[in-house]
């Protein structure tokens, strides 16, 4: 396993669509290795192969509850329901954060490292990341669902709210 350098925006490979995988083999292996590590390492919620200059419809989620990686391959949204508002933001877009609304619940199918076909389904910060890293593999960033990044001073104030609404 290896740290990849995540990418950052304005870098060209953010904004085009990725290829799907077709072989699962060691090099797939080692992209899913080298982006989990890399995740870990950036203390992110999820990154996306075309993050570290891949152009494969290759993605991982970390889910928050388990600290299980949630490796998706070739991964499509089947199903979304309800509506969240919430703090995003991106390792591609460092210190930049806005406020989006998301689905709530999402139903993913994709691929395991082997070829293996499967579902999963997320919710809350788990289906937000499904759906932001989803995104990346057809070249958009979650600031295309934006017209207001925080200021750092809108970023505190929202941060200490959720801070007070979790000690309630």
């Amino acid at each position: 396993m290896a740290l990849r350098k995540i990418v950052l925006q304005g870098d060209e490979c953010l904004n085009k669509v990725c290829r799907p995988v077709t072989e699962f083999n060691p090099h797939l292996h080692q992209l899913l290795d080298d982006l989990g590590e890399t995740l870990l390492a950036a203390d992110g919620a999820g990154l996306a192969a075309p993050q570290v200059g891949v152009l494969r419809r290759v993605c991982v989620v970390l889910d928050e509850d388990t600290r299980e990686m949630i490796e998706l391959v070739n991964p499509k949204i089947i199903a979304e329901s309800g509506e969240q508002e919430g703090l995003e933001g991106c390792l591609s877009i460092p210190g930049k954060y806005a406020i989006l609304k998301r689905p709530n619940q999402v139903r993913v199918s994709a691929f395991d490292r082997h070829g293996k076909p499967f579902e999963t389904e997320g919710e809350g910060l788990l289906a937000r990341a499904f759906c932001h890293e989803i995104e990346h593999l057809d070249g958009h960033l979650f600031i295309e669902h934006t017209n207001h990044i925080l200021t750092d001073q809108e970023l505190d104030q929202y941060l200490a709210q959720e801070e007070r609404e979790e000690q309630q």
